[in-house]
C-alpha cells in the first residue's frame, strides 16, 4: 500500500490509479472492514487525526480532484463521507517529501518514460497532497525506506 504524501499531481497515471484503489482500500481498513492492512504504517498519520475516516476520505477527494483535472473519472460514490472543508492539515516531514519524490522519480522513470520526460526532466518541487503541510524533519518514523532510495537519490 503506498498513500502518497507528494501532491499528486505528479503521479503519473498508473500511480494515480493505483493510489486511489489502495487508499479506497485503507478506507475500509478504517472502517474496520477488512482484516488485512490493520497494522500497516501508512495508515498510522490517518489514525492518529482526531477523525481518521474523514481524514482518508479527504484524502481521496484530493485524487479524485486531480483525476478530475486530467479528464479521468474517479467514482466518488465510493467515498463514505462527503468532504469536509474544516479538517486542519496533517503534518509531514520535508524528508518524508523529499524521500517519496525520489522514490517516486525512480518508479516513474522506468514505468512512464513520457510522464518521467515531462515532469521530471527538471526536478519538481517536493508538495505535499493538500490534505498535508509540510513541516521540518526527516523521513518519518512510520516509513519503510527502500534500499537505493534516499532524498539525494537522483537517477535521471
Amino acid at each position: 500500500m503506498r498513500i502518497w504524501s507528494i501532491t499528486p499531481a505528479l503521479l503519473d497515471a498508473k500511480g494515480l490509479v493505483a493510489c486511489w484503489r489502495e487508499t479506497l482500500l485503507a478506507q475500509k481498513v478504517l472502517q474496520g472492514k477488512t482484516r488485512g492492512y490493520t497494522q500497516h504504517p501508512q495508515l498510522e498519520r490517518f489514525k492518529a487525526s482526531n477523525d481518521p475516516l474523514a481524514y482518508i476520505c479527504a484524502y481521496l477527494h484530493g485524487l479524485a480532484d486531480e483525476a478530475d483535472t486530467r479528464g479521468y473519472s474517479f467514482n466518488r460514490s465510493l467515498l463514505v463521507l462527503p468532504r469536509d472543508n474544516k479538517l486542519e492539515e496533517l503534518e509531514v516531514t520535508e524528508g518524508q517529501l523529499e524521500y517519496e519524490l525520489a522514490f517516486l522519480t525512480h518508479k516513474v522513470k522506468g514505468r512512464s518514460p513520457d510522464w518521467f520526460a515531462q515532469h521530471f526532466s527538471t526536478p519538481p518541487p517536493a508538495l505535499p497532497h493538500p490534505l498535508f503541510k509540510a513541516v521540518p524533519g526527516g523521513i518519518e518514523t512510520w516509513e519503510k525506506v527502500k534500499e537505493g532510495t534516499s532524498p539525494s537519490f537522483t537517477d535521471k
